[in-house]
């Protein structure tokens, strides 16, 4: 557990999701499969206060984000959101709609890796959380469809015209946006939206052994990098070259890099600590 945290404790009941936590890994479970897993208002507030608390709890290295039964995630519940949207003020719009962004922001700020098991649909939001996520394993019976216009709403919403084009270039992102047409597993490793592509019953084996290399390897090397990534988006080279320059030097005293070197003058393994 971290030492730096409020003296709240954590939350162990996640009614809106299945949290299950072994051995370094993480693993989230979107829950409503007679709704292909659809978001409602409580459970993108569960997960963004989950993404908050999971890095300080001190017993995860990564975390899998999946859906149960058919699908990922289908998008916001259209009777439970879309319906009572129509009835609120935009005051209270724009809160929900800083609510949903607020997920996206802490997935990748969230400096553990995370890998979205992808086992079926991925639609509107559930396709931006994809997307958020550092790695997407797909089931090759999996899809993305970017929605928002065919419900008459903006393409860019939750951050995907921001991350998208970083992705797949601002042409295919324009066209995934805009139109919003599915979008099926082998195109999408086609165009690099997908990390990799395996069949349906090898998809839970699959992430497994990913969830299994990040947690037993150098995490702290791992989160370090996923840091820089998200951070040097819109650095200019001279500042991302400084930032790496700093960063590298702090973990050439980290017990990682020490345990590496140790490892090769013994010739053996390293047996890596995360920190």
């Amino acid at each position: 557990m971290s030492p730096f945290r409020a003296s709240a404790g954590f939350t162990d009941d996640w009614r809106h999701f299945d949290l299950a936590v072994s051995d370094g890994v993480a693993t989230v479970t979107l829950s409503r499969p007679d709704k292909l897993n659809a978001l409602t208002f409580d459970t993108y507030a569960d997960l963004r206060d989950l993404l908050a608390e999971l890095p300080h709890r001190g017993d995860a290295r990564v975390l899998v984000l999946t859906g149960r039964g058919r699908g990922f995630c289908s998008g916001g519940d259209v009777e439970e959101i879309i319906g009572e949207l129509q009835r609120m003020e935009p005051a209270q719009l724009l809160e929900f709609t800083r609510m949903t962004g607020s997920v996206v922001r802490a997935l990748r700020e969230c400096p553990l890796p995370v890998i979205a098991a992808v086992n079926g649909v991925a639609a509107g939001a559930g396709s931006v959380i994809a997307l958020a996520s550092d790695f997407r394993l797909l089931a090759r019976s999996a899809s993305f469809a970017f929605l928002f216009t065919r419900v008459g709403l903006a393409g860019a919403d939750m951050g995907s015209a921001y991350l998208l084009p970083r992705l797949v270039g601002l042409g295919r992102a324009t066209e995934l946006l805009v139109l919003g047409d599915k979008v099926d597993a082998a195109k999408a490793e086609a165009i690099g939206l997908a990390t990799r592509v395996v069949d349906d019953d090898e998809l839970p084996a699959a992430a497994e052994a990913l969830a299994r290399r990040l947690a037993d390897g150098p995490a702290f090397a791992y989160s370090t990098t996923k840091v820089l990534l998200t951070r040097e988006l819109d650095m200019d080279l001279g500042s991302a070259v400084e930032l790496e320059a700093m960063t590298q030097a702090l973990l050439m005293k980290s017990a990682d890099h020490a345990e590496f070197y140790a490892a090769w003058s013994q010739g053996r393994s390293p047996q890596w600590m995360g920190r």
